[in-house]
């Protein structure tokens, strides 16, 4: 069938021009997965992480480890923007410039074995004909441009620090913390009514100008697709943002970061690394504890202003793992320790809160290793 020979083909090609350059650019240390960002960033030096996987049409997970390589590599630096510190920008190093000829000769290599010159000036033509019909009608994910919000706080002096904010809550989490009070928006109920976005933005442009920030909570608020485009929305309206986070996607967190779209980062350390699957309600065996270290080691090494913080459960927290947690990370800008509070609402009923002594204990501890240690929801009085 002509549609199984179209599917074959495209395969068969794309494989084959995946295995040329991965042989030839073996000795550089990168791969056919680089090297379409490496002739971007070369061509168009100073642009953003978010611009390249625009250019390149492919997701922001992909460029994000793409670009990330190349950096590691030396062949790409990253540096911040003159004008607008949180953007970070892509350049290419003389590493780059000494191969960029020979890359550039393997490309035209490449053109010489597909066909002839007019073989693949028709064979383009027709391609870029049939991208683009694939980008009208086959690239239409609705879900792109979904984000489920599951509530709206108009209101708050604690959200994002010493601004007042409205927080928005998104709706799904890929963590099941058994002391997580919001429920709801974790195991979402058949029924769930997910507020309009349009309508909380039309409440945030008429209050504009009397809030100062809009923090973006949930569930898991890089779960959505369609967060980036919200957050460009809010940040024309003029607000800050604060992106509070589990921290278990770097890559949309790098990413949401570098392209300048977040001021303030909020990140839980759910517990000590030996302790985190457990404490997050997952399986051993499928839960990936490199991706938080990903995330605190991005954030330790941003100038993007951070904390971090942790709910204190008795059943699941000890002075041994405030110990482990504050060597991880030892050096951190902000550290918050949240008293747990029961409800009905609660994933799992029937744990309990520490005592102010037990806290006063772990911020002790981890002031070892962290100057600012605040404690949030208990009085010291």
């Amino acid at each position: 069938m002509a549609e199984g020979n179209l599917l074959i083909n495209l395969s068969v090609l794309n494989r084959n021009v995946q295995k040329f350059f991965d042989k030839s650019l073996a000795e550089f240390d990168i791969g056919s997965g680089q090297v379409l960002f490496l002739f971007f960033i070369y061509e168009n030096e100073g642009i953003t992480m978010q611009e390249a996987s625009r250019m390149v049409d492919v997701d922001k997970g992909t460029t994000t480890k793409s670009i990330q390589k190349l950096i590691e590599e030396g062949y790409v630096q990253s540096r911040t923007d003159e004008k607008d510190r949180r953007i970070k920008r892509l350049y290419t190093t003389p590493k780059a410039f000494d191969i960029m000829t020979r890359l550039y000769d393997l490309r035209n290599d490449l053109r010489k074995k597909l066909g002839t010159e007019t073989d693949l000036n028709q064979f383009e033509e027709q391609l870029a004909k049939i991208c683009s019909n694939s980008r009208e009608y086959l690239d239409r994910d609705e879900e792109d441009s979904v984000i489920r919000i599951g509530g709206l706080m108009k209101t708050s002096l604690l959200d994002y620090p010493e601004k007042v904010a409205s927080t928005i809550f998104t709706a799904g989490c890929n963590f099941k913390c058994p002391f997580c009070r919001n429920k709801e928006l974790v195991f979402l109920p058949d029924n769930y009514q997910y507020d309009d976005p349009q309508e909380i933005l039309s409440f945030l442009e008429k209050r504009a100008g009397i809030l100062d920030a809009v923090c973006i909570s949930g569930g898991e608020p890089t779960l959505h697709k369609g967060l980036p485009d919200l957050i460009e929305k809010i940040r024309e309206m003029g607000y800050l943002i604060k992106l509070d986070t589990n921290g278990y996607r770097p890559d949309d967190l790098i990413m949401l970061c570098e392209t300048g779209m977040i001021d303030y980062v909020a990140m839980d350390i759910k517990n000590s690394p030996e302790k985190y699957a457990a404490t997050v309600g997952l399986n051993e065996e499928s839960f990936d504890i490199e991706r938080i270290r990903r995330s605190v080691d991005y954030i330790m090494s941003s100038e993007i202003p951070c904390e971090f913080r942790t709910t204190v459960v008795r059943e699941f927290h000890t002075e041994e793992d405030m110990e482990k947690i504050g060597e991880w990370l030892k050096g951190a800008q902000k550290f918050c320790l949240q008293q747990f509070t029961d409800s009905a609402n609660v994933i799992q009923p029937g744990l309990n809160a520490c005592t102010l002594e037990e806290i006063l204990s772990f911020r002790k501890i981890l002031g070892k290793y962290i100057p600012n240690v605040v404690i949030r929801g208990i009085s010291e009085d």
